[in-house]
């Protein structure tokens, strides 16, 4: 009925404001509901039409099986979840609160039904498998697992899913999310709770950008490299620009950037400018601005998790990444665990992302036995993994503190430059 509606759709702040506030619970500008409310209170034409509201993952599932359901980690990004299902307390308040501007379905009508990792049922239908290969090789039958997006996927590709584990998938977009031993203290509009694919409550800082400014500058040097008579493969491309800037000065000489082409929720942006500056004695090296663009990856990120970790105290015995970002060895993981001033771990898989979680979970469905998730990842995907760890040095954090300070007192000039 509408165009595909993202998470860099930053147009629902009243709605999830209005949300927040019925519900005593924080619900993000991108979830579900946010959207399925703010067209409600915008009137758009297309409401009193709506049959049902999905998700991508949910969508591709239904189109391949023809049921209408999702993993419960996605789920908890539509509705808020309790247990395996959406948490009935906060189904009625929003409803009546939906009514009374005029949409009168009941939720339950509306939103995927919700499964529980491993959960068997689904198959490939023969309008699916027509759909995937239409010459006809692939069969009707196959087993479908449970959906997931890219967080719960995350999670699973990192062997994220134990409380106090935690991981960082940073691509498109950037998150970090936190399996939590107990329910947060306060009520954080950076902060999202969400589930892993089994239920467990998760803490999730998602910030809309990540890479796509950063990409841009990688492929106008590799531009200018092609225009000089020397094309440089890709990866190459990559792993030279962010080797050289490992070499370069840790604040960055006096360089700061801004990543942001969408609207940033957790710095208070609404709309995105991608942006840099230097101060007058700065020095701009090529290793200078990149570094500086790899620190802007992930600063909002940065800031948004210094809540859980200084004010809620959360602990966190693991992180890994995964992701593009951390496709070149040794580069983004130690930033960031200067960053955080936490160990940072990567995965021989790291590069792989959303489709690796979701083949695992695929796995699991077929081949646990009734094991928990968290075991069947231990023992048999995870237990031979080549893993690195970066830890924490005193010159890089030192060198990120002194960025991130610029970082925050150059955010007014990122705000006013909406025009």
């Amino acid at each position: 009925l509408v165009p595909f509606r993202t998470w860099r759709n930053t147009m629902t702040a009243q709605a999830a404001g209005e949300l927040t506030k019925l519900l005593g619970f924080n619900i993000p500008q991108r979830w579900s509901i946010a959207h399925l409310y703010q067209a409600v209170l915008n009137k758009e034409a297309h409401v009193p039409y709506i049959a049902y509201i999905n998700t991508l993952a949910g969508y591709v599932h239904k189109r391949l099986t023809d049921r209408f359901e999702v993993g419960v980690g996605e789920a908890s990004g539509i509705f808020p979840v309790e247990g395996i299902g959406y948490k009935k307390e906060y189904l009625e308040p929003t409803e009546k609160s939906l009514a009374e501007k005029g949409f009168d379905h009941k939720l339950k009508d509306i939103l995927p039904a919700v499964r529980n990792a491993g959960e068997k049922g689904a198959v490939l239908t023969e309008e699916g498998a027509k759909f995937l290969d239409p010459e006809g090789r692939l069969k009707a039958g196959v087993p479908v697992c449970p959906p997931e997006g890219d967080a719960g996927t995350g999670m699973v590709a990192t062997d994220s899913v134990l409380k106090k584990t935690g991981n960082i998938s940073a691509g498109t977009s950037i998150f970090a999310m936190l399996v939590l031993e107990k329910p947060l203290n306060g009520v954080y509009e950076e902060i999202d709770v969400v589930t892993t694919p089994d239920g467990s409550p998760v803490a999730m800082v998602h910030c809309n950008n990540c890479c796509s400014e950063l990409d841009a500058w990688v492929n106008m040097f590799g531009e200018f490299a092609k225009l000089t008579g020397n094309e440089i493969d890709k990866s190459r491309l990559y792993e030279t620009l962010y080797k050289n800037a490992m070499a370069a000065d840790s604040s960055c000489g006096g360089v700061t950037a801004y990543n942001c082409l969408s609207g940033e929720p957790v710095i208070k942006l609404d709309e995105g400018r991608p942006m840099y500056f230097r101060t007058p004695d700065s020095t701009l090296t090529l290793g200078s601005f990149f570094r500086a663009q790899l620190y802007s990856s992930f600063t909002a990120l940065k800031i948004g998790m210094d809540i859980l970790f200084d004010k809620e105290q959360v602990k966190a015995e693991k992180i890994t990444g995964h992701g593009g970002l951390f496709k070149v060895s040794g580069v983004a993981s130690q930033l960031m665990a200067d960053a955080l001033s936490t160990p940072v771990s990567v995965m021989k898989t790291a590069g792989e992302g959303g489709a690796w979680g979701m083949a695992i979970l695929a796995a699991y469905m077929e081949l646990s036995n009734g094991e928990k998730l968290a075991d069947f990842l231990d023992k048999k995907v995870f237990a031979d993994m080549e893993v690195t760890t970066s830890q924490p040095e005193q010159a890089g954090s030192e060198g990120y503190k002194t960025f991130l300070e610029r970082y925050k007192k150059g955010l007014a000039a990122e705000k006013n430059a909406q025009f």
